[in-house]
């Protein structure tokens, strides 16, 4: 098992660039603002042939006014995190010094874990011992003077770690194991909660403020024996009505894990029905041929009037959909979320389903049968045979000639087809034609003396009649 080391500090203090520096990646978010990070983001940090688990997490030690109760969710989330981890990277602002917040979150982190490194950040330019000389008096052996940005002292921060955890070079932990789901609706539809409720404990921050997830948040798990990773995603709300900065980059981060998910949970508000945006949301999702589900959330508490318009909306809306998967569930109380990870499972074995070039080809010869392609020019299309292309998305390869002219209707049944044949309610099916080259094509036949003189015999009787 691998150690994790688990980096808290004040909001704003460099802890998601430190991240993202030892980990290699960009997961986690960064900006010059306090408070960007809110949920646990956990990562594969690397230094010299060891490897860790690295999670960092949001602000802790400077409440909010504004936003009191939120504030103090996220510190119960950081202090939780520091509590379970092997080794804690307590990272605080040389520029600002020693502050009456770093005081008291000595004293809150001293009893959570033994193991305490204090990382003095932002130290880049500075008399180093002249920045340090104040921290002293906190009382920690393990102090470091490093620049996240720039990467100074943070070799020697870890070296410290490893030596004194003992961490010795292991295979690594693939934290992205299994089935990648992604969760994605428009804010406050209770994604966050949707998937605490999954797995079974407070894991991601929820409040009734909308916008409280920020970040990709990535949540390895183990649902009856089976191994997944549920992606928290930010709301993703109308274009025109996004003018802060850093929802633009969690929108982005948001549509970036829909593009690597293997499936796709759309989360939408039954209080509200389906939107214009929820709509958009799903056709991003099909254009990807991504599978999706539709959890229609907060479904205890409509009435029986109100259930049956908002299901005839939704047979109304959704009928671009190949055969849809949808799930009235409450996230809250956890009613239908069961039948929901069934449907997980089951779309999850269908994703790489295996089926040799014959069966498709027989099957592509009944749909020809059934309901045969148009005429183009006077000349029938045809379509010879069929090939698994790819799987995530499912792709099919139908070779035949003159497949550039087949119209979108006809296109739309051999998908609906396909699906329906082998069985894959809720996977889309892409298909994609092949057309042989024409042996023939710019090649100019040459004639003979005796063909040419043949062709003026025939012009000329051609102008005496």
């Amino acid at each position: 098992m691998s150690a994790v080391i688990a980096i808290v500090g004040r909001p704003n203090v460099g802890k998601s660039t430190l991240f993202n520096r030892v980990t290699g990646t960009r997961n986690a978010l960064v900006a010059d603002r306090p408070g960007i990070t809110r949920d646990r983001q956990y990562g594969i940090g690397r230094h010299g042939d060891v490897s860790f688990i690295l999670v960092d997490t949001g602000g802790v030690g400077d409440s909010n006014p504004d936003h009191d109760d939120l504030q103090r969710r996220v510190e119960a989330q950081a202090l939780q995190a520091a509590r379970e981890a092997d080794a804690v990277i307590w990272l605080v602002d040389g520029r600002d010094g020693l502050t009456a917040a770093d005081e008291q979150l000595a004293q809150d982190l001293r009893p959570l874990n033994p193991h305490l490194y204090l990382a003095i950040n932002k130290t880049e330019g500075h008399d180093l011992d002249m920045v340090s000389a104040e921290f002293h008096a906190l009382g920690l052996n393990n102090l470091q003077a490093i620049s996240a940005q720039r990467g100074d002292g943070v070799g020697a921060l870890f070296d410290a770690i490893v030596r004194d955890m003992d961490i010795r070079p292991e295979p690594e932990e693939n934290l992205e194991e299994g089935l990648r789901i992604s969760v994605v609706g428009r804010p406050n539809v209770g994604k966050s909660t949707l998937i605490n409720r999954i797995i079974g404990s407070e894991r991601m921050l929820t409040c009734d403020h909308p916008g409280t997830t920020r970040d990709s948040i990535a949540v390895p798990f183990n649902y009856a024996g089976t191994p997944y990773v549920l992606m928290d995603t930010a709301g993703v709300r109308r274009r025109s009505r996004i003018v802060d900065e850093v929802e633009k980059f969690s929108v982005i981060k948001a549509l970036k894990a829909v593009d690597s998910a293997n499936l796709v949970i759309m989360v939408m508000d039954a209080s509200e029905a389906i939107t214009d945006q929820d709509l958009h949301l799903i056709g991003l999702t099909q254009e990807q041929g991504k599978p999706v589900i539709l959890a229609v959330n907060k479904w205890d508490g409509m009435e029986p009037d109100q259930r049956n318009l908002i299901r005839a909306q939704l047979d109304r809306k959704l009928r671009f959909l190949q055969q849809p998967v949808i799930h009235f569930i409450s996230a809250l109380h956890g009613s239908g979320v069961g039948n929901l990870m069934k449907s997980v499972r089951r779309i999850g074995k269908q994703l790489f389903i295996s089926i040799s070039t014959a069966e498709l080809t027989d099957l592509l010869s009944r749909a020809v049968q059934e309901h045969q392609p148009p005429l183009v020019r006077g000349r029938r299309i045809k379509l010879r045979y069929a090939h698994i292309g790819g799987h995530n998305p499912l792709r099919i390869i139908i070779h035949g000639n003159q497949v550039k002219s087949i119209p979108d209707s006809y296109h739309r049944y051999l998908c609906k087809y396909f699906q329906s044949a082998l069985k894959l309610k809720g996977v889309p099916v892409l298909i994609d034609y092949r057309q042989g080259e024409n042996p023939y094509a710019g090649r100019k036949n040459i004639l003979t003396d005796r063909q040419k003189a043949k062709r003026k015999r025939l012009i000329s009787h051609h102008r005496r009649k």
